[in-house]
């Protein structure tokens, strides 16, 4: 029975190519962008956390309280605060040397070396590290209503702007994504219709001889199901050769390093699968609701 409704449905299909064609055709621009849209997100997802993850709060001790107990004390009231995970402490001295071993040029250095002694103009300071990077900026205002603090500052507020643009991107893209499986579903749908159609007088008879709902559904269903499996083939093509091609042709790495792609295996073949299921779902839900509205209209 099963070869049966197959063999129906792609008799179906041909019998209605034009429209199979259509349906094909906006099945595949949805799921080759529903591709891009999960490599980006999964992408954005990572390094988003690991950007996080490396990203550490600056606090200056005012000069006034670079004592040993003002900043027992103040290392005391930054424990308190929630989100902080890790403190690490650097006197003013470390600061220095640390900034001298940032100058290439030796002519510079020799500018700044009377300041390594007496004149030394940096602050005793605190490393911050938090639990989460979301409460960076929580923790960094917390710091600051501190007694005896001179100045807080994280690095990478810019870039933060930029990954918060990305995932507003990432949601507008998933809009898309959704507006085109909706629309994609309901062009199956109209081409599951015109088969309908021109098989209307065929189904009636199979229901007046006791055909039962499951037995005429099933050609339609395979059909549905044959106009997503074709609509996937092209993108997870698509997908394969571009991903692996650019994953190629930057060793992995992208902004200088900064931003590290994942190795095509097993990435790609999580993501093909995906997009396959995603385009069987989609041809199952519109030849499915079709048929289904059929058969209810004929009771």
């Amino acid at each position: 029975m099963i070869f049966r409704s197959i063999r129906e449905g792609l008799r179906g299909f041909t019998r209605h190519f034009g429209m199979s064609a259509s349906s094909i055709l906006i099945v595949s621009i949805t799921l080759i962008i529903l591709s891009v849209f999960m490599i980006f997100s999964y992408h954005l997802e990572r390094f988003t956390r690991h950007f996080e993850s490396t990203m550490e709060i600056s606090v200056q001790i005012d000069y006034d309280y670079e004592d040993e107990d003002s900043e027992a004390i103040l290392r005391k009231q930054i424990e308190a605060i929630e989100g902080v995970k890790k403190i690490t402490f650097y006197t003013k001295e470390e600061e220095m040397e640390f900034y001298m071993n940032t100058i290439e040029d030796e002519r510079e250095k020799e500018i700044y070396e009377p300041f390594e002694n007496n004149m030394n103009p940096m602050h005793d300071s605190f490393y911050i590290e938090t639990d989460t990077g979301s409460q960076i900026e929580q923790v960094a205002n917390e710091i600051r209503k501190l007694e005896g603090i001179y100045k807080v500052e994280y690095g990478g507020e810019n870039t933060m702007n930029a990954v918060s643009m990305m995932m507003n991107v990432r949601r507008g893209t998933l809009i898309v994504v959704i507006v085109m499986i909706i629309m994609a579903i309901f062009l199956i749908r109209t081409t599951i219709r015109q088969t309908i159609s021109s098989r209307v007088d065929e189904m009636r008879i199979m229901q007046d001889v006791g055909a039962s709902n499951r037995f005429i559904r099933a050609p339609f269903v395979w059909e549905g199901v044959i106009i997503g499996l074709l609509g996937a083939i092209v993108p997870i093509a698509l997908t394969i050769y571009a991903y692996i091609s650019y994953y190629k042709g930057t060793g992995g790495k992208v902004l200088a390093g900064l931003f590290t792609l994942v190795s095509p295996s097993p990435f790609l073949f999580y993501i093909c699968g995906i997009v396959l299921f995603i385009g069987v779902l989609v041809g199952f839900v519109g030849s499915w609701t079709s048929v289904t509205g059929f058969l209810r209209a004929r009771r």
